[in-house]
Protein backbone atom coordinates (compact mmCIF):
# COMPACT_ATOMS: atom_id res chain seq x y z
CA UNK A 1 0.00 0.00 0.00
CA UNK A 2 1.07 3.57 -0.36
CA UNK A 3 1.88 5.82 2.36
CA UNK A 4 -1.47 7.94 1.63
CA UNK A 5 -3.79 4.20 2.50
CA UNK A 6 -1.22 3.46 5.14
CA UNK A 7 -1.91 6.37 7.21
CA UNK A 8 -5.37 7.30 6.55
CA UNK A 9 -6.30 3.66 7.08
CA UNK A 10 -4.14 3.15 10.35
CA UNK A 11 -2.33 0.53 8.54
CA UNK A 12 -6.06 -1.08 8.44
CA UNK A 13 -7.10 -1.12 11.89
CA UNK A 14 -10.53 -2.54 12.98
CA UNK A 15 -11.16 -2.52 16.61
CA UNK A 16 -11.26 -6.36 17.33
CA UNK A 17 -14.11 -6.21 19.93
CA UNK A 18 -16.74 -3.83 18.30
CA UNK A 19 -15.73 -4.04 14.90
CA UNK A 20 -15.25 -0.02 14.89
CA UNK A 21 -12.99 1.87 12.27
CA UNK A 22 -11.77 4.56 14.65
CA UNK A 23 -8.89 2.52 17.36
CA UNK A 24 -10.60 2.26 20.80
CA UNK A 25 -8.77 3.76 23.44
CA UNK A 26 -8.12 1.57 26.70
CA UNK A 27 -6.61 3.16 29.96
CA UNK A 28 -6.35 0.41 31.94
CA UNK A 29 -2.68 0.09 33.52
CA UNK A 30 -3.53 -3.24 34.27
CA UNK A 31 -5.61 -6.39 33.53
CA UNK A 32 -7.00 -9.54 35.34
CA UNK A 33 -5.94 -12.96 35.31
CA UNK A 34 -8.69 -16.03 34.87
CA UNK A 35 -8.76 -18.70 38.27
CA UNK A 36 -6.06 -20.66 37.11
CA UNK A 37 -3.84 -17.41 37.66
CA UNK A 38 -3.36 -17.20 33.65
CA UNK A 39 -3.66 -13.64 31.70
CA UNK A 40 -7.55 -12.98 30.45
CA UNK A 41 -6.06 -11.49 27.80
CA UNK A 42 -2.39 -13.54 26.97
CA UNK A 43 -1.03 -10.37 25.32
CA UNK A 44 -2.10 -7.70 28.25
CA UNK A 45 -0.17 -8.46 31.65
CA UNK A 46 0.48 -4.49 32.71
CA UNK A 47 0.04 -1.58 30.62
CA UNK A 48 4.06 -0.72 29.86
CA UNK A 49 4.17 -2.82 27.35
CA UNK A 50 0.62 -4.25 26.91
CA UNK A 51 -0.51 -1.01 24.98
CA UNK A 52 -2.83 -1.19 22.11
CA UNK A 53 -2.61 1.94 21.36
CA UNK A 54 0.93 2.45 20.96
CA UNK A 55 1.24 -0.70 19.35
CA UNK A 56 -0.93 0.51 16.47
CA UNK A 57 0.91 4.01 16.26
CA UNK A 58 4.40 1.48 15.88
CA UNK A 59 2.57 -0.64 13.41
CA UNK A 60 1.87 2.47 11.43
CA UNK A 61 5.51 4.36 11.48
CA UNK A 62 7.17 1.07 10.65
CA UNK A 63 4.98 0.19 7.51
CA UNK A 64 5.49 3.96 6.66
CA UNK A 65 9.40 3.81 6.91
CA UNK A 66 9.20 0.27 5.52
CA UNK A 67 10.88 -1.21 8.98
CA UNK A 68 10.67 -4.26 10.06
CA UNK A 69 9.94 -2.88 13.98
CA UNK A 70 9.42 0.66 15.12
CA UNK A 71 9.41 1.46 19.40
CA UNK A 72 7.65 4.53 20.54
CA UNK A 73 8.99 6.82 23.49
CA UNK A 74 7.76 9.38 25.56
CA UNK A 75 9.48 12.46 23.92
CA UNK A 76 12.07 12.58 20.99
CA UNK A 77 14.80 12.93 23.25
CA UNK A 78 14.03 9.94 25.42
CA UNK A 79 13.79 8.29 21.59
CA UNK A 80 17.57 10.18 20.45
CA UNK A 81 19.08 8.85 24.28
CA UNK A 82 17.80 5.31 23.96
CA UNK A 83 19.00 4.86 20.46
CA UNK A 84 22.57 6.39 21.61
CA UNK A 85 23.05 4.73 25.33
CA UNK A 86 24.07 1.57 23.88
CA UNK A 87 27.34 2.98 22.63
CA UNK A 88 29.88 1.64 25.30
CA UNK A 89 32.44 3.28 27.78
CA UNK A 90 35.17 4.13 26.02
CA UNK A 91 33.81 3.86 22.86
CA UNK A 92 33.44 6.34 20.04
CA UNK A 93 30.43 8.40 18.39
CA UNK A 94 30.60 10.84 15.44
CA UNK A 95 27.88 13.57 15.90
CA UNK A 96 26.72 15.93 12.80
CA UNK A 97 27.19 19.77 13.74
CA UNK A 98 25.06 22.07 13.86
CA UNK A 99 21.81 20.08 14.66
CA UNK A 100 18.93 20.36 16.95
CA UNK A 101 20.49 22.08 19.85
CA UNK A 102 18.55 19.66 22.79
CA UNK A 103 20.41 16.46 20.70
CA UNK A 104 24.00 18.29 20.81
CA UNK A 105 23.59 18.74 24.36
CA UNK A 106 22.30 15.90 25.49
CA UNK A 107 25.32 14.06 23.50
CA UNK A 108 28.00 15.94 25.02
CA UNK A 109 27.20 15.20 28.46
CA UNK A 110 26.47 11.79 27.62
CA UNK A 111 29.79 10.81 26.28
CA UNK A 112 31.21 13.00 29.04
CA UNK A 113 29.70 10.94 31.89
CA UNK A 114 30.41 7.79 30.02
CA UNK A 115 34.05 8.10 29.02
CA UNK A 116 32.79 8.08 25.04
CA UNK A 117 35.24 9.62 22.62
CA UNK A 118 33.04 12.39 20.60
CA UNK A 119 33.49 13.77 17.77
CA UNK A 120 31.90 16.64 16.07
CA UNK A 121 32.01 17.29 11.91
CA UNK A 122 30.65 19.23 9.54
CA UNK A 123 28.42 17.46 6.69
CA UNK A 124 31.19 17.79 4.41
CA UNK A 125 33.74 16.17 7.11
CA UNK A 126 31.49 12.52 7.93
CA UNK A 127 32.51 10.33 5.58
CA UNK A 128 36.89 10.81 6.44
CA UNK A 129 35.20 11.23 10.06
CA UNK A 130 33.57 7.60 9.99
CA UNK A 131 36.37 6.17 7.86
CA UNK A 132 39.47 7.79 10.47
CA UNK A 133 37.42 7.11 13.64
CA UNK A 134 35.15 3.84 12.87
CA UNK A 135 32.63 4.84 15.35
CA UNK A 136 30.29 2.24 16.82
CA UNK A 137 27.36 5.04 16.16
CA UNK A 138 27.59 8.07 13.75
CA UNK A 139 24.35 10.38 14.22
CA UNK A 140 22.91 12.83 11.60
CA UNK A 141 19.80 14.86 10.99
CA UNK A 142 18.80 15.50 7.87
CA UNK A 143 17.54 18.23 7.04
CA UNK A 144 18.81 19.65 10.02
CA UNK A 145 17.65 22.05 12.56
CA UNK A 146 17.80 24.97 12.09
CA UNK A 147 20.34 25.19 9.25
CA UNK A 148 18.71 23.00 6.87
CA UNK A 149 21.70 21.30 5.72
CA UNK A 150 21.23 18.17 3.94
CA UNK A 151 23.14 14.92 4.35
CA UNK A 152 23.39 11.85 1.86
CA UNK A 153 22.17 9.32 3.56
CA UNK A 154 22.81 6.34 0.97
CA UNK A 155 26.41 7.19 0.17
CA UNK A 156 27.13 7.62 3.90
CA UNK A 157 25.80 4.35 4.84
CA UNK A 158 27.95 2.56 2.18
CA UNK A 159 30.56 4.03 4.58
CA UNK A 160 29.01 3.10 7.84
CA UNK A 161 28.61 -0.73 6.04
CA UNK A 162 32.30 -0.74 5.19
CA UNK A 163 33.60 0.02 8.82
CA UNK A 164 31.11 -1.52 10.77
CA UNK A 165 29.21 1.64 12.27
CA UNK A 166 25.68 2.15 13.19
CA UNK A 167 24.02 5.13 11.11
CA UNK A 168 21.14 6.80 13.04
CA UNK A 169 19.23 9.20 11.51
CA UNK A 170 16.69 12.15 12.74
CA UNK A 171 14.10 12.60 9.86
CA UNK A 172 11.83 14.63 12.03
CA UNK A 173 11.95 17.48 8.97
CA UNK A 174 11.56 15.18 6.32
CA UNK A 175 9.16 13.16 8.07
CA UNK A 176 8.25 8.70 6.46
CA UNK A 177 6.13 10.99 3.66
CA UNK A 178 9.51 12.65 2.29
CA UNK A 179 12.14 10.61 3.30
CA UNK A 180 12.59 6.94 3.54
CA UNK A 181 16.15 6.72 5.36
CA UNK A 182 15.97 2.61 6.24
CA UNK A 183 15.57 1.98 2.43
CA UNK A 184 18.58 4.40 1.90
CA UNK A 185 20.57 2.31 3.96
CA UNK A 186 20.34 3.67 7.44
CA UNK A 187 19.88 1.39 10.21
CA UNK A 188 18.15 3.36 12.99
CA UNK A 189 15.25 6.35 12.18
CA UNK A 190 14.02 8.16 14.86
CA UNK A 191 11.62 10.85 14.87
CA UNK A 192 10.55 13.46 17.43
CA UNK A 193 6.56 12.25 16.48
CA UNK A 194 5.48 15.74 18.78
CA UNK A 195 6.29 17.03 15.00
CA UNK A 196 4.78 16.36 12.41
CA UNK A 197 3.57 13.03 12.78
CA UNK A 198 1.76 13.77 15.28
CA UNK A 199 0.76 17.70 13.60
CA UNK A 200 -0.94 18.99 16.24
CA UNK A 201 0.61 20.12 19.35
CA UNK A 202 -1.04 18.38 21.36
CA UNK A 203 1.61 15.35 21.92
CA UNK A 204 4.81 14.54 23.41
CA UNK A 205 6.66 11.93 21.82
CA UNK A 206 9.33 10.34 20.21
CA UNK A 207 9.77 6.78 17.26
CA UNK A 208 12.89 4.49 16.65
CA UNK A 209 12.66 1.89 13.82
CA UNK A 210 14.69 -0.53 12.57
CA UNK A 211 15.23 -3.51 9.94
CA UNK A 212 17.41 -5.13 12.50
CA UNK A 213 15.00 -5.38 15.37
CA UNK A 214 17.52 -9.09 16.00
CA UNK A 215 20.72 -6.72 16.40
CA UNK A 216 22.35 -6.35 19.79
CA UNK A 217 22.15 -2.61 19.71
CA UNK A 218 18.47 -2.74 19.16
CA UNK A 219 17.79 -5.71 21.86
CA UNK A 220 19.86 -3.62 24.46
CA UNK A 221 17.66 -0.63 23.17
CA UNK A 222 14.06 -2.75 24.03
CA UNK A 223 15.65 -3.71 27.33
CA UNK A 224 16.53 -0.40 28.64
CA UNK A 225 12.80 1.29 26.97
CA UNK A 226 11.22 -1.85 29.64
CA UNK A 227 13.40 -1.58 32.55
CA UNK A 228 13.40 1.71 32.49
CA UNK A 229 10.07 2.02 31.60
CA UNK A 230 10.71 4.61 28.99
CA UNK A 231 6.84 4.74 27.74
CA UNK A 232 4.04 6.39 26.68
CA UNK A 233 0.54 6.67 28.17
CA UNK A 234 -2.27 5.21 25.76
CA UNK A 235 -4.24 8.59 25.25
CA UNK A 236 -1.06 10.05 24.17
CA UNK A 237 -0.67 7.00 21.74
CA UNK A 238 -4.10 7.17 20.76
CA UNK A 239 -4.02 10.59 19.91
CA UNK A 240 -0.78 10.07 17.73
CA UNK A 241 -2.73 7.71 15.70
CA UNK A 242 -5.13 9.92 15.28
CA UNK A 243 -2.70 12.64 13.90
CA UNK A 244 -1.16 10.44 11.59
CA UNK A 245 -3.93 9.45 9.75
CA UNK A 246 -3.70 12.69 8.10
CA UNK A 247 -0.09 13.15 7.69
CA UNK A 248 0.15 12.74 3.70
CA UNK A 249 -1.88 15.61 3.33
CA UNK A 250 -0.96 18.05 6.12
CA UNK A 251 3.02 17.06 4.78
CA UNK A 252 1.67 17.92 1.04
CA UNK A 253 0.23 20.78 1.69
CA UNK A 254 2.65 22.31 4.47
CA UNK A 255 5.83 21.59 1.71
CA UNK A 256 4.18 22.92 -1.31
CA UNK A 257 3.29 26.35 0.58
CA UNK A 258 7.37 26.26 2.19
CA UNK A 259 8.58 25.73 -1.27
CA UNK A 260 6.84 29.13 -2.72
CA UNK A 261 7.05 30.81 0.47
CA UNK A 262 10.88 30.25 0.33
CA UNK A 263 10.86 31.30 -3.78
CA UNK A 264 9.27 34.18 -2.50
CA UNK A 265 11.22 35.33 0.29
CA UNK A 266 14.47 34.81 -1.41
CA UNK A 267 13.48 37.41 -3.82
CA UNK A 268 12.52 39.95 -1.01
CA UNK A 269 14.89 42.68 -0.42
CA UNK A 270 14.79 42.83 3.33
CA UNK A 271 16.06 39.07 3.36
CA UNK A 272 19.46 38.33 3.51
CA UNK A 273 19.49 34.76 2.47
CA UNK A 274 16.74 31.87 2.76
CA UNK A 275 17.76 28.47 4.40
CA UNK A 276 15.87 25.86 2.50
CA UNK A 277 16.57 22.19 0.34
CA UNK A 278 14.10 22.86 -2.25
CA UNK A 279 15.58 26.31 -3.23
CA UNK A 280 18.15 25.13 -6.29
CA UNK A 281 20.65 27.37 -4.53
CA UNK A 282 21.11 25.75 -1.57
CA UNK A 283 24.08 24.27 -1.26
CA UNK A 284 22.50 20.79 0.26
CA UNK A 285 19.58 21.14 -3.10
CA UNK A 286 21.22 18.15 -5.08
CA UNK A 287 20.98 15.63 -2.02
CA UNK A 288 17.96 16.97 -1.30
CA UNK A 289 16.22 16.38 -4.44
CA UNK A 290 17.09 12.53 -4.72
CA UNK A 291 16.38 11.42 -1.40
CA UNK A 292 13.49 13.61 -0.82
CA UNK A 293 9.92 13.13 -2.70
CA UNK A 294 6.93 14.34 -3.26
CA UNK A 295 8.46 18.13 -2.00
CA UNK A 296 10.91 19.39 1.06
CA UNK A 297 9.03 19.94 3.97
CA UNK A 298 7.63 22.43 6.25
CA UNK A 299 10.99 23.75 7.42
CA UNK A 300 12.62 26.89 6.62
CA UNK A 301 15.30 29.68 8.15
CA UNK A 302 15.83 33.01 6.85
CA UNK A 303 18.80 35.09 8.15
CA UNK A 304 17.30 39.17 7.94
CA UNK A 305 19.08 42.33 6.24
CA UNK A 306 20.03 44.85 9.55
CA UNK A 307 20.67 41.79 11.91
CA UNK A 308 19.73 40.82 15.30
CA UNK A 309 17.17 43.87 15.75
CA UNK A 310 16.12 43.17 12.59
CA UNK A 311 14.92 39.90 13.12
CA UNK A 312 13.37 40.62 16.73
CA UNK A 313 11.36 43.18 15.24
CA UNK A 314 9.91 41.10 12.13
CA UNK A 315 8.89 38.56 14.62
CA UNK A 316 7.44 41.28 16.53
CA UNK A 317 4.80 42.47 13.65
CA UNK A 318 3.93 38.65 13.07
CA UNK A 319 0.21 38.06 13.11
CA UNK A 320 -1.06 35.09 11.99
CA UNK A 321 2.39 33.27 12.27
CA UNK A 322 2.20 32.47 16.52
CA UNK A 323 5.74 33.14 18.43
CA UNK A 324 6.26 29.59 19.48
CA UNK A 325 8.68 26.50 19.44
CA UNK A 326 7.88 23.63 17.77
CA UNK A 327 7.43 22.51 14.27
CA UNK A 328 5.25 20.13 11.85
CA UNK A 329 1.68 21.56 13.49
CA UNK A 330 -1.12 22.57 11.56
CA UNK A 331 -0.51 26.36 12.90
CA UNK A 332 2.76 28.33 11.08
CA UNK A 333 5.51 29.09 13.82
CA UNK A 334 8.14 31.55 14.15
CA UNK A 335 11.17 31.53 16.53
CA UNK A 336 13.82 33.84 16.55
CA UNK A 337 16.57 30.48 17.63
CA UNK A 338 19.08 32.97 19.05
CA UNK A 339 16.80 33.69 22.21
CA UNK A 340 16.41 29.77 22.43
CA UNK A 341 19.87 28.92 21.06
CA UNK A 342 22.88 31.87 21.70
CA UNK A 343 25.00 29.73 19.06
CA UNK A 344 22.57 30.95 16.76
CA UNK A 345 22.84 34.39 15.04
CA UNK A 346 20.66 36.59 16.10
CA UNK A 347 19.73 37.57 12.38
CA UNK A 348 18.25 34.14 12.00
CA UNK A 349 14.23 33.30 12.22
CA UNK A 350 12.96 29.58 12.05
CA UNK A 351 9.94 29.10 10.29
CA UNK A 352 7.21 26.15 10.00
CA UNK A 353 4.55 26.60 7.38
CA UNK A 354 1.34 25.45 8.75
CA UNK A 355 -1.66 24.24 6.66
CA UNK A 356 -3.32 27.42 6.60
CA UNK A 357 -4.26 29.46 3.05
CA UNK A 358 -0.67 30.40 1.53
CA UNK A 359 -1.92 34.20 0.49
CA UNK A 360 -2.46 34.80 3.85
CA UNK A 361 0.73 33.60 5.45
CA UNK A 362 2.72 35.70 2.69
CA UNK A 363 0.36 38.34 3.52
CA UNK A 364 1.33 38.48 6.59
CA UNK A 365 5.42 38.34 5.99
CA UNK A 366 5.06 40.93 4.00
CA UNK A 367 3.25 43.41 6.50
CA UNK A 368 6.13 42.21 9.13
CA UNK A 369 8.99 42.29 6.68
CA UNK A 370 7.61 46.03 5.43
Amino acid sequence: MKDATIAARAAGHIDRATGGVVPALHLSTTFARDDAYAPIASDHVYLRDDNDAARLAERIVAQLEQARAALLFPSGMAAIAAALRPVGNGGTLVLQRGIYWGTTQWVRAFCDRRGVRLVEVGTDEMTRAVEQERPEVIFVETPSNPWLETVDIAALARVTRATGSLLVVDSTAATPILTKPLVLGADIVVHAATKALNGHSDVLAGVLATNAPESEHWRSIVTERHDGGAVIGPFEAWLLVRGMRTLTLRVAHSSASAQRIASWLAAHEAVARVLYPGLPEHTGHEIAARQMSGGFGGLLSIRLQGGGEAARRFCGRLRLFHRATSLGGVESLAEHRHEIEPAVPPDLVRLSIGIEDLDDLVADLEQALS
